[in-house]
C-alpha cells in the first residue's frame, strides 16, 4: 500500500509497506524496522515476532518516546506483558495493532508532531 501523506519538516513518514518492506521517505526497511518520529530509522533487531524479547522493547527507550506504536504483521499480535516492562516503567506509552495499521496511525501522530516510535515487524506475503 502506498500513502501520501502531508509531510511536516523534520519528521519521518513511512511512504509505503508491502509484504517484507516499509518504506520510509524514500529508503526501503526490508524485515522488522523502527522508524522514530525524527532522527534515524533503523532495522530493527526483531525480524519476527518470535525474536523479540525484553530487550528489544526496553531498546526503544533511547528514543524518548511519549508512544510506542507496535505493528505486529499481518495480524494483531500482543507482545507478552514482561516484555513491555521497560516502556510501562519509564511511562511510555504502547499500542498494538497490524503494521498497515500501525503505520497509518505513526504518520498521523508524527504529522501532529508527537514523540511517537513506530516499532515494525514486516508483513508477510499473501495477505
Amino acid at each position: 500500500m502506498k500513502f501520501q501523506p502531508d509531510h511536516a519538516e523534520g519528521v519521518n513518514v513511512i511512504t509505503r509497506h508491502e509484504p517484507g518492506r516499509v518504506w520510509v521517505g524514500t529508503v526501503c526497511f526490508e524485515g522488522g524496522v523502527v522508524v522514530p518520529w525524527t532522527g534515524t530509522p533503523s532495522p530493527w533487531e526483531a525480524g519476527t515476532f518470535d525474536e523479540l524479547s525484553e530487550a528489544t522493547f526496553t531498546a526503544l527507550l533511547q528514543m524518548k518516546p511519549a508512544l510506542v506504536i507496535f505493528g505486529s504483521g499481518n495480524k494483531i499480535k500482543f507482545p507478552k506483558p514482561e516484555w513491555l516492562r521497560g516502556l510501562v516503567q519509564a511511562r511510555v506509552g504502547i499500542e498494538t495493532m497490524d503494521t498497515a495499521a500501525a503505520c497509518r496511525t505513526y504518520n498521523v501522530l508524527a504529522s501532529e508532531r508527537r514523540s511517537v516510535v513506530a516499532a515494525l515487524l514486516p508483513s508477510a506475503p499473501g495477505s
